[in-house]
Order: structure tokens, then C-alpha cells, then sequence
């Protein structure tokens, strides 16, 4: 299972950020900057194995709507589909140290999730787990290539 499009498939339905956009800090600044047409191209563990399993997962942008909660805009491509999915996702900071931080958050239909993910300088690690599973997960977040001119 793709660890990362968990966090991604937590809220399937998009959601609307007000007409006004939050005042952010340089850190959250730099943040939404890191995040905007990347792909996150890394590696999960489950349990106490130390096997790596591939993951990969294209974020076109993410924006603060309020306080700790962020919209990310993704990609997701799981079990032969391919669909874009926008979803707020709790962001919490240790200092200028973004960390998405889920704590028995439900997705419908799928359970609940628990995990932490640290962003900074251009990578991501962190935990994850459900009430049957867990593990580790790390990688490097890549800037897109853009598009071909048409």
C-alpha cells in the first residue's frame, strides 16, 4: 500500500478556501514554495522489516486555508487509477520545521491513520501507522520537470 497517498486520500472531496488567503510566516512561505509541482520519490517500511518498498507521489501545490490546516492539491496513483484529489491536511510546526501530524485521523471506508511527517531541506521522514500496520518513510522531494510546449 502507498503509505504518503494515505495522507493524501484522507478527505476524497475538495474542499474551498476562502475568498481572503491566511497571512503566512516566512517558514510557511517557504513551505507552500517547497511543495508547489514536486514529486516526493522515496521509500516505506512496514512493521519491523527492514524491507524498502518504492513510493512516489506528485503534489501540484499546497496553500494555507487557516491556522494548522493546509490544502494540498495531488496526484494520487493507486490500484490502476490516476486522479487528482484536493484535502486538508493538519500542518503542525517545531520552530521553522513543518511536520504534517495526524493523530487517528478516519478515512472513510480505508480506517484510521496516525503518522508524522517531517518536511526540510528538501527531503521527508517520518512515521506512519493504523490500527494494523505501521513504519517509517523517507525520500527526497523533486522539482517537476515542466511540460513540453505544445
Amino acid at each position: 500500500m502507498k503509505i504518503f497517498g494515505c495522507f493524501l486520500l484522507f478527505a476524497t472531496v475538495a474542499f474551498a478556501q476562502s475568498a481572503t488567503a491566511p497571512e503566512m510566516t516566512p517558514a510557511e512561505k517557504q513551505f507552500q514554495e517547497s511543495l508547489a509541482d514536486v514529486t516526493l520519490v522515496g521509500y516505506f517500511t512496514s512493521g519491523d522489516k527492514a524491507e524498502l518498498k518504492e513510493d512516489r507521489y506528485v503534489i501540484e501545490r499546497v496553500s494555507k486555508v487557516k491556522d494548522d490546516l493546509w490544502k494540498f492539491e495531488a496526484r494520487i496513483q493507486y490500484n490502476k487509477q490516476d486522479m487528482k484529489v484536493a484535502m486538508p491536511l493538519p500542518v503542525k510546526w517545531a520552530g521553522d520545521t513543518p511536520v504534517i501530524s495526524l493523530t487517528n485521523f478516519t478515512v472513510p471506508g480505508m480506517g484510521s491513520y496516525t503518522a508524522r511527517v517531517v518536511i526540510y531541506d528538501g527531503a521527508y521522514a517520518g512515521t506512519w501507522g493504523d490500527a494494523k500496520h505501521g513504519g517509517k518513510l523517507f525520500g527526497k522531494i523533486v522539482k517537476n520537470a515542466a511540460a513540453a510546449p505544445q
